[in-house]
């Protein structure tokens, strides 16, 4: 007998299957990410500061620790087909970061509320966005559980994140640098979008 004979049935089938296959996957609906509108959002994650303190008699004393901080935010999004622009503003806690310097234990208080112009490219449900803007931060600090000084003001951020959309839930992954005056600040955090 011809094998030939017999492989070819067996080809032709799997070729079908395989063609049905690729047609199912592309007629599957794909949860597509979220239309233009409001949306309101959290996220938790990890912060960092990162301080340079001159002392007259200790010289440069510095400040490195992270603690568990979250934000909540608001904005409103324009989608333009492929690529997203946004205006959002929220607040900010980056916990109490502490770290012992020159035998004393140093605690730093710091929140903000900040606004941001936002810019991202969708790529089906998934996109990528960066972020500039401001945060009008106060901060306050600690030396052995008491306080000895706070300050304000307001300075640049910016950001980068990805993101996965499904219909008008996402879930947003993102990191923020906050240069605050003397205190290098940054966020990792993930959080859940919701667009009205």
């Amino acid at each position: 007998m011809d094998h030939k004979g017999i492989m070819e049935p067996t080809r032709r089938i799997t070729l079908t299957a395989a063609a049905l296959l690729v047609a199912a996957l592309f007629a599957a609906p794909v949860p597509a990410h979220a239309d233009s509108g409001f949306y309101v959002g959290g996220s938790i994650g990890r912060s960092v500061l990162d301080a340079s303190v001159s002392d007259p008699d200790a010289g440069s004393l510095s400040f490195d620790d992270g603690d568990s901080a979250w934000k909540g935010f608001a904005g409103f999004n324009i989608d333009a087909f492929v690529i997203d622009l946004a205006v959002e503003g929220g607040y900010v806690d980056f916990g109490q970061p502490s770290d012992r310097i020159a035998g004393n234990d140093v605690e730093l208080d710091l929140t903000g509320w900040d606004v941001f112009g936002l810019a991202g490219v969708e790529l089906g449900p998934v996109g990528v966005f960066g972020k500039a803007g401001f945060i009008d931060w106060s901060a306050d600090a600690s030396l052995n559980g008491t306080r000895v000084g706070s300050d304000s003001g307001t300075d640049p951020a910016y950001g980068i994140g990805m993101r996965f959309s499904l219909f008008s839930a996402e879930i947003r992954g993102e990191y923020e640098y906050f240069d605050v005056e003397d205190v290098d600040a940054s966020l990792l955090s993930v959080g859940v979008v919701w667009t009205f």
